[in-house]
């Protein structure tokens, strides 16, 4: 055996510990490193963000804002003649700031060529849900269009929410048929969106951004683009790391959501308050996360991340990821038993649904917002009208002549409409509806918000 500091002799000489040899794909890599870490460090970088709706636009304006080149890539020409006019159809981003950032040399464009010598290109595009099988079609078809312009020497990210392995079995495939390859000719990652719509303390500036990359050079890349934007970057070991982060953070949100959910039903059968029960809960300084009961869940990410997780588990081990499945079931039919509390209030007053005017406040999927994907709101409104309710809608955050569901009417949340109303169901907590305003009404509300607890108004909270 040899003594510390020497070699065994083997039978060609004495033994050298292996060391990586530097390849000419190492120097070549190295060097668009360098090349790219250099530009985006002068803000001399040209960006693609491809997507611009909720979350690809305020990437792009934050783009901007810090100096860099941005290109906005959206596939519907509507949406860039409105850009290009500097009409915002995102709540969080006013046209004032649109106007600005045109002004500083953003490009709205729907034409690929513009797209040509991009140096970091953004993917935030739609994941939907296809009869609860996970919808990449927007991610392929962006993937390819960034394949029809991508050079040596850039990276290309990731950000739409999708299970773990999208970014290394569909996206590189794609990228890498132009004959370039991930990790030596270009870089490539995953970094998940963490927007907030309507937020007003945490941004996309000040939330941590998790960044990942198909090796250690891609996620350099990854890490030195997003330190740019955001006050932290929260590097991770993989891209299917990273993807899998944002659907627990949106499960642990959804199965919450459910137990509150199902707790309310089970609370109000037992006579107990159950928002008094959240509050005194909420008092405990460890050990206990405050989430509060609703119509249901909505938005694109609680209604259909856990789902995609729970495709990719029943995919890839052959078990249902019960906990989802249960959560779902719950959640879904949320809007289910608004319509049987609705039942029961006019019931109570010899009042039937059909017939009934009922006013419902809220259409977005939360306060503050504008945005009514996957909103329960629809599911309760649809379900009032199969019963023959006469229904009249309002949300100050929709646009005026927006086509609510079932025909019902797009009014405003006037003290004539309330007054109006055999029932109000107040389904979004928006701060125009105030809650000292509906109780002072005398009006038959059902608050499923919590919003009117520990106030008197005539009506039930859910």
């Amino acid at each position: 055996m040899a003594r510390d500091g020497q070699n065994e002799a083997g039978p060609h000489g004495p033994f050298r510990p292996s060391v990586p040899s530097c390849t000419v794909g190492d120097l070549v890599s190295a060097s668009h490193l360098d090349s790219l870490l250099a530009k985006l460090e002068e803000r001399s970088a040209t960006v693609a963000i491809v997507g611009q709706g909720y979350v690809g636009l305020p990437v792009a304006m934050r783009c901007v804002e810090v100096g860099h080149q941005t290109i906005g890539y959206e596939v519907d020409p509507r949406r860039v003649a409105m850009l290009l006019a500097a009409t915002s159809y995102v709540g969080d981003i006013p046209d004032e700031q649109l106007g600005a950032a045109l002004a500083s040399g953003y490009r709205p464009t729907d034409q690929i060529d513009d797209l040509a010598g991009f140096d970091v290109a953004v993917i935030s595009v739609p994941t939907p849900l296809a009869e609860g099988i996970p919808d990449l079609s927007f991610v392929e078809s962006a993937s390819n269009t960034i394949a029809r312009v991508l050079r040596a020497g850039s990276v290309v990210i990731l950000e739409s929410t999708t299970y773990p392995g999208t970014t290394d079995e569909l996206v590189r495939p794609i990228l890498e048929a132009t004959g370039l390859r991930a990790g030596e000719d270009f870089f490539l990652g995953y970094s998940p969106e963490r927007i907030d719509p309507g937020n007003a303390t945490f941004g996309f500036v000040n939330t941590p951004k998790v960044v990942s990359g198909v090796d250690a050079s891609s996620l350099r890349a990854v890490d030195a683009f997003f330190s740019t934007l955001v006050d932290k970057t929260v590097p991770v070991k993989s891209c299917r790391e990273a993807e899998l982060v944002k659907l627990l953070e949106n499960t642990f949100r959804h199965v919450n959501i459910a137990l509150v959910n199902e707790l309310a039903m089970f609370a109000d059968d037992l006579g107990v308050d159950i928002w008094s029960a959240i509050d005194a809960a909420s008092t405990k300084p460890f050990g206990y996360m405050r989430f509060t009961p609703g119509p249901g869940v909505g938005g694109h990410c609680l209604p259909i991340d856990p789902s995609y997780l729970s495709w990719s588990v029943k995919r890839r081990s052959g078990h249902p990821f019960r906990f989802v499945e249960l959560a779902n079931d719950v959640n879904e039919h949320m809007p289910d038993y608004v319509v049987q509390r609705v039942t029961r209030m006019l019931n109570d007053e010899g009042r039937a649904v059909r017939g009934a005017r009922i006013l419902l406040l809220g259409f977005a999927y939360k306060a503050g917002t504008s945005d009514w994907r996957e909103s329960p709101s629809v599911a309760v409104a649809e379900l009032l009208a199969e019963l023959g309710a006469d229904l009249r809608g309002a949300d100050p955050y929709l646009p005026a002549g927006a086509v609510l569901p079932a025909n019902a009417a797009l009014v405003e949340a006037s003290a004539a409409e309330i007054d109006a109303a055999d029932l109000v169901v107040l389904l979004v907590d928006h701060p125009e509806f105030e809650p000292d305003a509906l109780c002072r009404s005398g009006a038959l509300i059902l608050d499923t918000k919590g919003a009117l607890r520990n106030r008197s108004f005539r009506g039930e909270t859910l």
